[in-house]
Protein backbone atom coordinates (compact mmCIF):
# COMPACT_ATOMS: atom_id res chain seq x y z
CA UNK A 1 0.00 0.00 0.00
CA UNK A 2 1.14 3.54 -0.73
CA UNK A 3 2.71 5.63 2.03
CA UNK A 4 2.18 9.35 2.56
CA UNK A 5 4.52 11.55 4.64
CA UNK A 6 2.83 14.19 6.80
CA UNK A 7 4.24 16.70 9.28
CA UNK A 8 2.30 18.13 12.23
CA UNK A 9 2.74 20.37 15.27
CA UNK A 10 1.40 19.32 18.67
CA UNK A 11 -1.11 21.63 20.32
CA UNK A 12 -2.86 22.04 23.66
CA UNK A 13 -6.56 21.46 24.31
CA UNK A 14 -8.38 24.61 23.20
CA UNK A 15 -11.84 26.11 23.12
CA UNK A 16 -13.86 26.95 20.00
CA UNK A 17 -12.10 30.28 19.54
CA UNK A 18 -8.69 28.57 19.51
CA UNK A 19 -9.86 25.99 16.97
CA UNK A 20 -11.33 28.75 14.75
CA UNK A 21 -8.02 30.62 14.92
CA UNK A 22 -6.18 27.49 13.73
CA UNK A 23 -8.55 27.13 10.79
CA UNK A 24 -8.13 30.80 9.81
CA UNK A 25 -4.36 30.21 9.65
CA UNK A 26 -4.91 27.31 7.23
CA UNK A 27 -4.33 24.61 9.85
CA UNK A 28 -6.51 21.56 10.41
CA UNK A 29 -6.96 20.34 14.01
CA UNK A 30 -6.21 16.62 14.35
CA UNK A 31 -6.35 13.90 16.98
CA UNK A 32 -4.14 10.81 17.18
CA UNK A 33 -5.11 7.78 19.22
CA UNK A 34 -4.53 4.06 19.23
CA UNK A 35 -3.48 1.04 21.22
CA UNK A 36 -0.76 1.78 23.74
CA UNK A 37 -0.54 5.56 23.19
CA UNK A 38 -2.19 8.54 24.83
CA UNK A 39 -4.33 10.84 22.72
CA UNK A 40 -2.21 13.48 21.00
CA UNK A 41 -3.70 16.73 19.72
CA UNK A 42 -1.91 18.38 16.81
CA UNK A 43 -2.42 20.48 13.69
CA UNK A 44 -1.37 20.00 10.08
CA UNK A 45 -1.25 22.45 7.21
CA UNK A 46 -4.36 22.16 5.04
CA UNK A 47 -2.26 22.33 1.84
CA UNK A 48 -0.17 19.35 2.97
CA UNK A 49 -3.36 17.23 3.13
CA UNK A 50 -4.33 17.68 -0.54
CA UNK A 51 -2.34 14.68 -1.73
CA UNK A 52 -3.93 12.53 0.96
CA UNK A 53 -7.56 13.67 0.69
CA UNK A 54 -7.93 14.33 -3.04
CA UNK A 55 -7.25 10.81 -4.26
CA UNK A 56 -9.39 7.69 -4.48
CA UNK A 57 -6.59 5.61 -2.92
CA UNK A 58 -6.09 4.82 0.74
CA UNK A 59 -2.69 5.47 2.28
CA UNK A 60 -0.59 4.48 5.23
CA UNK A 61 0.49 7.82 6.73
CA UNK A 62 3.99 8.30 8.11
CA UNK A 63 3.25 11.08 10.63
CA UNK A 64 6.06 13.20 12.08
CA UNK A 65 5.16 15.45 15.01
CA UNK A 66 7.30 18.48 15.94
CA UNK A 67 10.02 17.27 13.59
CA UNK A 68 11.08 14.34 15.80
CA UNK A 69 8.34 11.88 16.87
CA UNK A 70 7.34 9.61 14.00
CA UNK A 71 4.59 6.98 13.87
CA UNK A 72 2.57 5.01 11.36
CA UNK A 73 -1.13 5.93 11.21
CA UNK A 74 -4.22 5.67 9.01
CA UNK A 75 -7.11 8.06 8.49
CA UNK A 76 -9.91 7.05 10.81
CA UNK A 77 -12.49 9.82 10.55
CA UNK A 78 -12.81 13.04 8.55
CA UNK A 79 -15.10 16.02 9.05
CA UNK A 80 -15.76 18.45 6.20
CA UNK A 81 -17.50 21.84 6.09
CA UNK A 82 -21.02 21.31 4.69
CA UNK A 83 -20.82 24.24 2.24
CA UNK A 84 -17.15 25.06 1.59
CA UNK A 85 -16.16 21.36 1.56
CA UNK A 86 -12.82 22.03 3.27
CA UNK A 87 -11.52 19.66 5.94
CA UNK A 88 -12.44 20.72 9.49
CA UNK A 89 -11.03 17.89 11.61
CA UNK A 90 -9.21 14.57 11.20
CA UNK A 91 -8.88 11.60 13.53
CA UNK A 92 -5.85 9.40 12.93
CA UNK A 93 -5.47 5.86 14.27
CA UNK A 94 -2.00 4.57 15.18
CA UNK A 95 -1.30 1.15 13.66
CA UNK A 96 1.22 -1.60 14.20
CA UNK A 97 2.81 -3.44 11.27
CA UNK A 98 2.32 -6.79 13.06
CA UNK A 99 -1.43 -6.41 13.71
CA UNK A 100 -4.19 -6.50 11.06
CA UNK A 101 -5.42 -3.11 9.85
CA UNK A 102 -9.03 -2.51 8.78
CA UNK A 103 -9.09 -0.05 5.89
CA UNK A 104 -11.20 0.91 2.85
CA UNK A 105 -9.52 0.11 -0.47
CA UNK A 106 -10.74 1.27 -3.91
CA UNK A 107 -12.33 -1.26 -6.25
CA UNK A 108 -11.24 -1.28 -9.92
CA UNK A 109 -13.36 -3.11 -12.48
CA UNK A 110 -11.47 -4.74 -15.35
CA UNK A 111 -12.67 -6.36 -18.54
CA UNK A 112 -15.77 -6.32 -20.76
CA UNK A 113 -18.88 -7.99 -19.39
CA UNK A 114 -20.58 -10.59 -21.59
CA UNK A 115 -23.95 -9.10 -20.64
CA UNK A 116 -22.94 -5.70 -22.02
CA UNK A 117 -22.05 -7.31 -25.35
CA UNK A 118 -25.58 -8.76 -25.38
CA UNK A 119 -27.08 -5.27 -24.94
CA UNK A 120 -27.15 -4.87 -21.16
CA UNK A 121 -25.71 -2.00 -19.13
CA UNK A 122 -22.85 -2.38 -16.63
CA UNK A 123 -23.61 -0.68 -13.29
CA UNK A 124 -20.81 -0.26 -10.73
CA UNK A 125 -22.24 0.06 -7.21
CA UNK A 126 -19.28 0.05 -4.81
CA UNK A 127 -16.24 2.27 -5.13
CA UNK A 128 -14.48 0.91 -2.03
CA UNK A 129 -14.28 -2.34 -0.12
CA UNK A 130 -13.42 -2.65 3.58
CA UNK A 131 -10.65 -5.19 4.14
CA UNK A 132 -8.35 -6.31 6.94
CA UNK A 133 -4.73 -7.45 6.65
CA UNK A 134 -1.30 -6.83 8.11
CA UNK A 135 0.40 -3.80 6.58
CA UNK A 136 2.70 -5.71 4.22
CA UNK A 137 -0.27 -7.54 2.62
CA UNK A 138 -2.52 -4.49 2.06
CA UNK A 139 -3.19 -3.95 -1.66
CA UNK A 140 -3.36 -0.48 -3.28
CA UNK A 141 -6.65 -1.43 -4.91
CA UNK A 142 -8.77 -4.49 -5.58
CA UNK A 143 -9.18 -5.56 -9.19
CA UNK A 144 -12.50 -7.23 -10.03
CA UNK A 145 -12.68 -9.19 -13.31
CA UNK A 146 -16.08 -8.62 -14.94
CA UNK A 147 -15.52 -10.59 -18.19
CA UNK A 148 -17.90 -13.44 -17.20
CA UNK A 149 -20.68 -11.15 -15.91
CA UNK A 150 -23.83 -11.96 -17.90
CA UNK A 151 -27.22 -10.23 -18.12
CA UNK A 152 -28.72 -9.78 -14.63
CA UNK A 153 -25.44 -11.08 -13.17
CA UNK A 154 -24.00 -9.66 -9.95
CA UNK A 155 -20.66 -9.67 -8.19
CA UNK A 156 -20.92 -9.56 -4.40
CA UNK A 157 -18.32 -8.95 -1.70
CA UNK A 158 -18.44 -12.69 -0.91
CA UNK A 159 -17.03 -13.38 -4.41
CA UNK A 160 -13.80 -11.47 -3.68
CA UNK A 161 -10.94 -13.74 -2.66
CA UNK A 162 -7.46 -12.33 -1.95
CA UNK A 163 -4.57 -14.20 -0.31
CA UNK A 164 -3.81 -13.06 3.27
CA UNK A 165 -6.64 -10.49 3.18
CA UNK A 166 -10.04 -10.69 4.90
CA UNK A 167 -13.00 -8.89 3.35
CA UNK A 168 -14.94 -7.06 6.10
CA UNK A 169 -17.66 -5.61 3.87
CA UNK A 170 -21.01 -7.40 4.29
CA UNK A 171 -20.89 -10.57 2.16
CA UNK A 172 -24.24 -9.74 0.51
CA UNK A 173 -23.14 -6.25 -0.62
CA UNK A 174 -23.31 -5.96 -4.39
CA UNK A 175 -20.18 -4.48 -6.01
CA UNK A 176 -21.52 -4.35 -9.57
CA UNK A 177 -24.15 -5.87 -11.85
CA UNK A 178 -25.32 -5.92 -15.47
CA UNK A 179 -28.77 -4.43 -15.89
CA UNK A 180 -31.15 -5.66 -18.57
CA UNK A 181 -32.15 -2.80 -20.87
CA UNK A 182 -35.34 -2.24 -22.87
CA UNK A 183 -33.57 -3.22 -26.10
CA UNK A 184 -32.67 -6.62 -24.64
CA UNK A 185 -36.25 -7.10 -23.35
CA UNK A 186 -37.72 -6.25 -26.78
CA UNK A 187 -35.36 -8.62 -28.61
CA UNK A 188 -36.19 -11.44 -26.13
CA UNK A 189 -39.93 -10.95 -26.75
CA UNK A 190 -39.34 -10.91 -30.52
CA UNK A 191 -37.30 -14.12 -30.28
CA UNK A 192 -40.17 -15.87 -28.45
Amino acid sequence: MKHFALNGQTRQVGNKATIKAFRKEGLVPCNLYGRGIENILFTVNEKDLKGLLETPYSHIVDLTLDGKDSCTVILHELQFHPVKDNCLHIDFLAVDDKRPIAIDVPVRFEGHAVGVQKGGKFVPVARKLRISAVMENLPDDITVDINNLDLAGKIKAADIKIDNVSVLTDKDSVLCFVKTTRNVDASAVAAE
